[in-house]
């Protein structure tokens, strides 16, 4: 197992913040999903796409900076 994928069971196990993003980031990529599944996409489809990506990414921006918290104080 790589040393992030450690960190990452280690930080589910350990911070209630993080596992709360990890839940929120797995809930968008399967509503992604609904959508790339999809041969053409409204333009509201399209819309609601790019704001589920934008959310998802900010959600594994905050995991990735507490990981590197987290890495610090140990």
């Amino acid at each position: 197992m790589t040393q992030e994928k450690e960190l990452r069971e280690i930080m589910l196990k350990e911070s209630q913040e993080f596992k709360k993003l990890h839940l929120q980031h797995q809930k968008l990529e399967k509503e992604l999903e609904k959508y790339k599944e999809k041969s053409f996409l409204t333009e509201g489809e399209k819309l609601k796409e790019r704001e589920l990506k934008k959310r998802k990414l900010a959600l594994k921006d905050r995991m990735y900076f507490l990981m590197r918290e987290y890495r610090k104080s140990h």
